[in-house]
């Protein structure tokens, strides 16, 4: 059995703690629970008795390291990097909520601690396990829709009322979460953007800071992106909209994907567009078009799912479906367009400058007027919550 050690029992961790405890993870246990809020602490307590040992500091939970084989870091986004590098250090197998952490800078310190251990790096980017994504991707990488051209993701349907934004001073705040739909929405549409169509070359963003809501991270987004290829992407996304929207299109010359409510309806060109363009000589014309709903196989494990992928991961080598080195992936676009929006200026990926992101997120905290005493607020079980 994996036994495995819990630092928060917030939403998702008290979540993983009663899937994994129920059996729903075969080959896997719960040992720890960590958590610096004493009424989640107890909570714990009560919930699970004996079975379980409990620690209120990181400190004292790494230091009975000898109870577990791996930590699940279900914290704010600050604290994911330094808890899964004190996990290393301590010879663990390390899961981390989402996001990776809150920019790359410190993230990429997590990833070269992982790169110096022997252990298993995971993230829960549990949307990998979802039958329309898994089979989006099969589409794409068999060629069924040919060279992509364009990819748009309405995402707006993350309504959010003022009531939420104010139930926890860390929330909604540049110190407590370090963004607002991007960080606490967005984190696995991001992931899967790049998972399914690459990295784009370079971002242009508009955000809007505070313009539905009395907050002061950003609630409202447009990104453009631009691939090498001349492949483009349009993310559009705000907590701010009822009702809202879950559309994904993805083009290409062998014709197009929509994934809306779940259902995957692919436009399939009888030929690829690029061939009928040079051999079509009427005039006005388009290939015949064939409308087709992707089949499935309707599996969806979610958490489960990442955790049982883990599991043979470290029983019999199968690669992991969410490394969490992969985490950084997403983090850099969140960050590429939080640094376009803020320079109003284009943001080139692969020359992002981690440094000058990083100063500027410093001089938003400095300079906030908001919720001042998250500092002193932030809780250890309240992380990894949408």
């Amino acid at each position: 059995m994996i036994r495995v050690g819990i630092i928060g029992y917030g939403n998702m961790g008290s979540s993983h703690v009663r899937k994994i405890l129920d059996g729903e993870v075969p080959g896997m246990t719960v040992t720890a629970v960590c958590d610096n809020n004493p009424a989640k602490l107890e909570k714990a307590k009560s919930l699970h008795g004996d079975k379980l040992k409990y620690f209120a500091t990181t400190d004292e939970f790494y230091e009975n390291s000898e109870v577990m084989d791996l930590v699940v870091v279900a914290t704010p986004h600050y604290d994911h990097p330094a808890l899964a590098i004190e996990g290393f250090k301590h010879n663990l197998h390390v899961i981390t909520e989402k996001p990776a952490g809150v920019y790359t800078k410190q993230v990429r310190e997590m990833n070269e601690a992982a790169e110096k251990s022997d252990k298993l790096f995971g993230i829960m980017y549990n949307q990998r396990t979802n039958c329309v994504y898994r089979k989006l991707k099969d589409l794409i990488e068999s060629g069924e829709l040919g060279e992509l051209k364009r990819m748009v993701w309405i995402i707006t349907n993350w309504y959010r009322p003022q009531s939420y934004h104010d139930s926890s001073n860390w929330r909604s705040t540049w110190v407590g979460e370090g963004g607002g739909v991007l960080l606490n929405q967005d984190p696995h549409q991001l992931d899967l953007w790049q998972w399914l169509v690459g990295m784009p070359k370079r971002i242009r963003a508009f955000a809007s800071f505070g313009k539905y809501y009395n907050i002061e991270v950003e609630d409202d987004v447009t990104a453009y992106a631009e691939y090498e290829n001349g492949m483009t992407a349009t993310f559009i996304t705000t907590t701010g909209e009822t009702p809202g929207t879950n559309r994904l299109e993805i083009s290409g010359t062998m014709g197009k994907v929509v994934v809306e409510n779940d259902v995957i309806t692919f436009f399939r060109n009888r030929i690829d567009e690029r061939e009928f363009n040079r051999t079509w000589k009427g005039g006005f014309g388009n290939p015949e078009v064939w409308k087709c709903e992707v089949p499935t196989d309707g599996k969806n494990e979610a958490h489960v799912g990442i955790f049982k992928n883990f599991v043979s991961a470290v029983e019999n080598g199968t690669p992991l479906l969410a490394p969490g080195e992969e985490g950084i992936k997403g983090l850099t676009i969140s960050n590429a367009i939080h640094m376009s929006a803020w320079k109003d200026d284009w943001v080139e990926l692969d020359k992002l400058d981690e440094d000058e992101f990083y100063n500027m997120l410093q001089d938003k905290i400095k300079n906030s007027t908001f919720k001042k005493q998250a500092v002193e607020d932030k809780i250890l079980g309240v992380g990894g919550t949408h």
